[in-house]
């Protein structure tokens, strides 16, 4: 089972600070390359689509969240590159703003390294997402040098994720792994089975139809057709 989030309350800023509106825009910097806007979007779409049947998770990517009002006034933190919310509604969001969202963080954030943002990502991101969001798991990763690593919240400290013999991490909280396939980052089922894309799912199943109709053809060319029962 997923482990519980500890979650901060929005309760613990000063009663006098007024709030701002919750229809905040996200206030992300532009993205370091294609090979992090197209990380992220894999990312997202992989997600989506393994969870198609659920309704109960917000899923997005370099996206801001707002979690106290003073942070209006600081450039200090911006948002993950990926992160996931569960148990919460799945809709459209342009920011994610923690006092409308009764109280809740990511239960799992990824963040891609650059050499610009590798300092933050490694340093004053982590601390935030463990003291201040409690975030049950911390990935990152760098597209460039395929840099890899996960940490999982203990007794609210970030202790790392041991690796299978393939180099993967579990994930509690998807209930996934996440590893390294072909220089992307990807999910892959308990079972080690990759999470497909939508378009590999469907190339998969044009796949299978080709091969039951070659089998068909082959027994008909051996045994004739099918005898018809009256």
């Amino acid at each position: 089972m997923p482990l519980t989030q500890d979650v901060e309350s929005v309760d613990v800023i000063p009663q006098d600070i007024s709030f701002p509106p919750s229809d905040l825009e996200s206030n992300e910097p532009p993205l370091e390359s294609d090979l992090h806007r197209d990380q992220i979007d894999l990312l997202i779409r992989l997600l989506r689509w393994f969870w198609q049947k659920k309704q109960d998770f917000y899923v997005s990517g370099n996206v801001t969240i707002y979690y106290s009002p003073q942070q209006l006034k600081s450039e200090d933190f911006r948002g993950p590159d990926f992160f996931v919310v569960l148990n919460t509604e799945n809709k459209p969001r342009k920011s994610w703003v923690v006092w409308e969202e009764n109280g809740k963080y990511p239960n799992v954030i990824i963040e891609l390294l650059s050499d610009s943002t590798a300092p933050t990502d490694r340093g004053l991101k982590k601390k935030i997402y463990q003291d201040i969001f409690r975030t049950p798991e911390y990935f990152w990763f760098d597209p460039q040098t395929l840099e890899f690593m996960g940490f999982e919240l203990v007794r609210g400290t970030y202790r790392q994720l041991p690796a299978n013999d393939r180099g993967w991490l579990w994930s509690e909280q998807l209930e996934l792994y996440v590893g390294i396939y072909e220089q992307k980052l990807r999910f892959f089922t308990s079972e080690g089975e990759l999470v497909p894309t939508p378009e590999e799912a469907a190339i998969e199943q044009q796949q299978r139809a080709d091969q039951a109709e070659t089998l068909l053809a082959q027994y008909r060319e051996r045994f004739g057709d099918f005898p018809i029962e009256d």
